[in-house]
């Protein structure tokens, strides 16, 4: 992705060096504590940032990992992806575009509570996110033609998802169980009273033979 001339409206603008990112990392805290409500803000664009964050949930800046915990985390909190698909990291004043490989965040830990209807899926990301699945956090399951296998996602929040690392992913798949769907036996999750589909039924069964 092609550089953008940044915008005089914000110092980040390129944020090439040092001070544009502790100019970043200075709004970014002022923006408040928790989850700020960056849905609500629409500040100017400044440019792309050299940042991305790797299909592992690693972030880079410049080519380097970004390797304060506490930092990332910050980040995270001000992330929106918008409806022309990209993500960025918006405070009050600006708005600037990240890349992102995959997902923005890792399920790295799962819990399953309950049974049947009543089991509730409850997920924790890489950057401290705690969300349970159903309704509002749907899980989706996409093809992986490389591999012939699935990536779960989750929506964390927004337009935001989780790529579901592969442990937890296993972990998952075990909570499967055979449900009709709109007439098809399908494989499929439980959360919070929502069926979120695996594959077919039949598929499973010739994958198993």
């Amino acid at each position: 992705m092609n550089r953008k001339n940044p915008s005089p409206q914000g110092e980040l603008a390129a944020a090439s060096d040092s001070k544009g990112l502790e100019a970043l990392i200075s709004r970014a805290a002022r923006a408040g504590k928790g989850l700020p409500p960056v849905d609500r803000w629409n500040p100017p664009f400044c440019g792309d940032l050299d940042m991305e964050i790797r299909a592992d949930g690693t972030w880079f800046y410049l080519g380097t990992p970004i390797g304060r915990q506490p930092l990332v985390q910050l980040f995270s909190t001000v992330l929106r992806k918008d409806a022309d698909g990209d993500t960025y990291l918006v405070t009050p004043v600006e708005k600037v575009r990240i890349r992102v490989v995959d997902a923005p965040f890792v399920a790295v830990e799962m819990n399953a509570d309950g049974e049947g209807e009543a089991q509730v899926i409850t997920f924790r990301t890489n950057v401290g996110d705690v969300v349970e699945a159903g309704a509002e956090h749907p899980i989706r399951f996409v093809d992986e033609p490389e591999t012939g296998g699935l990536k779960p996602y989750v929506l964390i929040r927004g337009a935001l998802e989780a790529l579901v690392s592969r442990p937890v992913m296993y972990e998952l798949v075990s909570y499967g169980e055979e449900i009709e769907i709109d007439g098809t036996a399908m494989f499929a999750v439980r959360s919070h009273g929502e069926v979120f589909p695996i594959m077919p039924a039949d598929q499973l069964h010739r994958l198993s033979a």
